[in-house]
């Protein structure tokens, strides 16, 4: 490109440079000799003059411009070769800078293989971890179930334990609560005894003798001889006994109430409220089915009932009318001694009501103590609610009430009354009895 522009200038130079000579040597020709006409040819002339000056100023100014564009051509190729220098400098980089990657590339493979592999081995060893674990976790949960077992057993074992304490306690409540209320009323009874006597005797000796009195006293002084020498000490011996086969089982059982009652109650709570949970129902459904095998069986034996009613009644009121003359008869004979005997018993029956109605209205107080506890205990439990009832809890309590009675009775009757042995018959009770031989002789 840029020849091409020293071409084009070279080639207007000359041409300028030869118009100059014929301008030159037409003015030499005109100054030596020829006149100088003022024809065509002058103002040809004088247009190509213009022209020529027209086309030196246009070519001055295209030189100026092609200096220019040289100028700038030259800046532009400096760019273009700092451009290229940059550009080489830049791909001989990217070349050393492709082969550093490709050398940081095969280092981080060969890196990223060694930790996949160190990966891989760490996984293996985790899943062996994890097996291992799987398996302790196994171990674990049957030593749990033994130990639920072991817990279930150790609290049936700890209530058993606990309901014997709490019998024995109440045993040793009840004995040393009756025998106190024994040693008040055989004070009360020998002091009412000797005052009764000595009030009989002076008010009622006609009916009550003399003999009957000393016997009286004479049995009284054996019985206490017998209670201070045999039933005292027996009973006391029993008492510490009992005290210290309390205070034993106590010790014995403190450390085991105290672990189940941290760790197993809780545990016997929950289980507890399942079962409850689960067995409400069904206790439920046969409390309805009871109620209703009940009416049936009532609606049922009802007619049969009212049958047996009538079907005895005539034969009740013909026994009725047969046996009124034989009772009339023994309520006329007996009448004046049943007189006789109310009017010595009276003054005694007094106090013996009187007795009598302390001795209920304490029982009815105690006996709705006992009912009320007897209630509560059923109503606290899910289980026992449907069955606390009228009927049951006024049996529970006069059971309750009977019980100690009955115990200090048998206690009483296994220390007072002595079985008597029978004797035999023979002196050698070793050799059995031999039968005797029937010997049948035939007729002849």
């Amino acid at each position: 490109m840029a020849a091409l522009k020293l071409f084009i200038v070279t080639v207007f130079l000359s041409l300028f440079l030869a118009g100059i000579g014929v301008n030159a040597d037409a003015s030499l020709s005109d100054a030596d000799g020829k006149p100088r006409s003022d024809g065509p040819d002058s103002a040809v002339l004088e247009q190509l003059k213009s022209k020529i000056h027209t086309l030196e100023n246009h070519i001055e100014e295209k030189t100026r411009e092609i200096k220019n564009k040289d100028e700038v051509i030259a800046s532009k190729e400096k760019i273009i070769k700092e451009k290229s220098d940059g550009i080489v400098s830049l791909e001989s980089e990217i070349a050393s800078l492709q082969k550093k990657g490709k050398l940081d590339a095969t280092e981080k493979l060969e890196q990223a293989y060694a930790r996949a592999d160190e990966l891989e081995k760490k996984v293996e060893k985790l899943i062996e971890d994890l097996n291992v674990k799987i398996k302790e976790k196994e171990q674990l949960e049957a030593r749990v179930i033994e130990a639920e077992k072991k817990a279930s057993e150790m609290s049936s074992k700890a209530d058993k334990l606990q309901k014997i304490i709490d019998d024995q306690k109440t045993k040793l409540r009840k004995t040393e609560r009756a025998l106190h209320i024994a040693e008040e009323e055989m004070m009360k009874s020998k002091f009412e005894a000797t005052t009764k006597a000595k009030e009989l005797m002076e008010v009622h000796g006609a009916w009550f003798p003399h003999w009957l009195a000393v016997h009286c006293t004479h049995y009284q002084s054996v019985l206490e001889k017998k209670w201070e020498a045999h039933g005292k000490p027996a009973v006391e011996v029993l008492v510490q006994k009992a005290i210290e086969k309390k205070a034993q089982a106590g010790k014995w059982a403190a450390p085991h109430v105290e672990t189940v009652k941290t760790k197993w109650v809780p545990a016997i709570k929950e289980q507890w409220v399942v079962i409850a949970s689960n067995v409400e129902p069904h206790v439920q459904m046969l409390t309805t089915k009871s109620i209703e095998v009940y009416g049936a069986s009532k609606d049922a034996l009802a007619p049969h009932i009212t049958k047996v009613v009538v079907f005895v009644d005539p034969y009740f009121q013909e026994l009725r009318k047969v046996t009124k003359p034989y009772i009339d008869q023994v309520a006329t004979a007996s009448r004046p001694h049943v007189d006789k005997l109310h009017s010595a018993v009276k003054p005694y029956t007094q106090h013996a009501v009187h007795a009598y109605g302390k001795f209920l209205e304490s029982a009815t107080t105690y006996h709705h103590q006992v009912q009320h506890k007897v209630q509560e205990k059923l109503k606290s439990h899910e289980l026992t609610n449907p069955l606390a009832t009228k009927e049951l809890v006024w049996f529970a309590a006069s059971a309750l009430l009977a019980l100690p009675v009955i115990f200090l009775i048998k206690i009483f009757s296994a220390i007072f009354c002595k079985k008597t042995q029978k004797r035999t018959r023979n002196g050698n009770p070793g050799r059995s009895r031999r039968k005797v031989k029937h010997v049948h002789h035939a007729e002849k």
